[in-house]
């Protein structure tokens, strides 16, 4: 996701965590966009509604100076369906597993193995993101993943694209080169 993304995502709904607060043992604090949170998210995701917005988090320290945020984000936004442009209801549910840790710290490098590859666990957390100061916006991190769970192409339920004819493939074939000569040959 691009930089201007994530502060327009700031920007529209943010919950400030200070680092300095956070211990080993986890916080549980759950975030809920209001009214006017809820709009300008849907101006930043450009759908015609969010109707609502929420996250249950659990915001503990990690390793020595990082903090992890893991949860649930749970929404509802309203989209225009791609093909009758009817308002379609969506439900959102992501996961929200990532590390944050300050700039500059080694722990942000991405760790390879022997031959250079990067080894992710596909089940664990992304890569850390880094901040700076001593602040880390949960806010923007519940709207980031949230966006995720938008789907981008909504339709309602039973919706055709009118005319629309699927391919049995019978007609992908190419013509022979040597069907051409064959009508050339009779004239």
């Amino acid at each position: 996701m691009t930089s201007h993304k994530k502060d327009a995502d700031a920007s529209a709904f943010s919950y400030l965590v200070k680092v300095g607060h956070v211990s080993a043992n986890p916080v549980r604090v759950h975030v809920e966009a209001d009214a006017r949170e809820c709009k300008a998210l849907a101006d930043v995701w450009q759908v015609e509604a969010v109707n609502r917005l929420s996250a249950d988090l659990q915001i503990n320290r990690w390793k020595k100076d990082g903090i992890r945020i893991r949860g649930q984000v749970d929404g509802e936004v309203v989209q225009a369906c791609v093909v009758t442009l009817e308002p379609v209801v969506s439900e959102i549910r992501q996961e929200i597993d990532q590390i944050f840790v300050p700039e500059g710290s080694k722990l942000a490098r991405i760790v390879t193995d022997e031959a250079g590859e990067m080894i992710l666990d596909p089940d664990g957390p992304d890569l850390p993101e880094t901040f700076v100061g001593d602040t880390i916006d949960a806010g923007a991190v519940v709207a980031e993943f949230a966006a995720l769970g938008i789907d981008p192409y909504p339709k309602k339920p039973g919706a055709q694209f009118a005319g629309h004819i699927e391919s049995d493939g019978a007609d992908d074939r190419r013509p022979s080169p040597f069907a051409a000569l064959k009508d050339w040959k009779k004239d």
